[in-house]
């Protein structure tokens, strides 16, 4: 009997084949919180393993990997892209101080390849297990006619909890506290508009040698997004007089750091603070442009940006070099400028503090 749903294009077996796959890597995510198994229509999550708190408030969070999927279709290689999506999404809910608790995918695909969909699952499971996250979910859909058969696009949102009061914000922030920058491991997930762009402007492919990059374009450019989560929970619990915290994505850095800074707060970042990584230079000279033109659409290095008080800034750097990520302080809080030109101020409907890059890179 001919099944009308597979002539269409949608194979349902290979749907349950990818699941088959995945099980093994999800299932090592869960903790006494996850009740139920696959197949459900909803996940499930006890919030009473979380713990104890006074006035619990949960933060959400939700996110994709954009155009870096292309890269991974260029190569074949899918096993990243998830730390990628959990890079992302997770990222931003230790921004508010939030521990995460759960997260949800979803992939859309024009053809469901059941190993291409395990390896992308699997990336997800690794990295929500390095950062506390339980994976209670998510959903894979073919879409024939839509998407061509190896395209794919991945989607997720997170839930973590905080106590009230230990809620992160620009309202902590004070006049003489510290930015710590916590070193990117390079583009993370944000500005491949512009990579691809350029590298199409040098008639140069994804899977072209390029001695500018120091190797395979898309091998070198798919080093998947740093996790911070883990890191900045334990300076948390530590006690660490951290007061706000920008993860730097869309935008670049002045930009992301305005948004949690008081309007009438300023952070000036010294460019020769730090050692930009040969990736972003490499690609700033292939597209003719210098580094400052680049300033609000990558990172440039900095992957995390802490506010906290001074005499705690060694200890957030000592915590971080201590989890394996370069850290330094890269400026001070002040007063806001009477005069805002060559600033920038708040970003994303934020009124936020001002925020100005000074000086040349190293």
């Amino acid at each position: 009997m001919t099944d009308p749903y597979a002539s269409a294009g949608v194979d349902t077996e290979a749907g349950d084949r990818a699941v088959e796959l995945m099980k093994a890597a999800v299932s090592r995510t869960h903790g006494p919180g996850v009740l139920g198994g696959f197949g459900g229509f909803a996940g499930l999550f006890d919030l009473s393993a979380a713990g104890s708190y006074a006035k619990p408030l949960l933060a959400t969070s939700t996110d994709g990997v954009g155009t870096k999927i292309a890269l991974a279709q260029a190569i074949d290689k899918h096993d990243t892209i998830g730390q990628d999506l959990v890079g992302m999404v997770v990222d931003d809910i230790i921004v508010v101080g939030a521990k995460p608790l759960f997260m949800t995918d979803y992939i859309a695909t024009g053809k469901v390849v059941p190993e291409r969909i395990a390896d992308i699952v699997r990336g997800i499971a690794e990295a929500c297990a390095a950062t506390g996250t339980a994976l209670v979910g998510g959903e894979t859909a073919e879409h024939p006619g839509l998407m061509q058969p190896d395209d794919y696009d991945v989607a997720g949102a997170a839930v973590g909890i905080v106590e009230a009061d230990a809620v992160l914000g620009a309202e902590r922030v004070r006049s003489g506290d510290v930015v710590v920058a916590m070193a990117s491991s390079g583009l993370h997930s944000n500005g491949f508009s512009l990579v691809r762009h350029i590298l199409a402007e040098r008639s140069i492919a994804l899977t072209d040698r390029v001695d500018e990059l120091g190797g395979v374009a898309a091998e070198v450019l798919l080093e998947p997004t740093r996790l911070y989560t883990s890191p900045l929970l334990g300076m948390l619990e530590a006690g660490l007089g951290i007061r706000s915290i920008s993860h730097v994505t869309g935008g670049g850095i002045a930009a992301n750091l305005a948004r949690v800074l008081p309007q009438q707060l300023a952070v000036e970042i010294d460019r020769a603070g730090w050692q930009v990584p040969e990736v972003f230079d490499a690609l700033a000279q292939l597209g003719g442009f210098p580094l400052t033109d680049a300033e609000g659409t990558w990172n440039l290095g900095l992957g995390m940006l802490v506010v906290v008080d001074e005499a705690d800034a060694a200890g957030v750097i000592a915590a971080s070099e201590a989890a394996g990520i370069p850290a330094r302080a890269v400026g001070g809080v002040q007063d806001a400028p009477a005069d805002f030109a060559g600033w920038v101020r708040g970003a994303k409907g934020v009124d936020g503090g001002a925020v100005r890059l000074s000086g040349t890179y190293r």
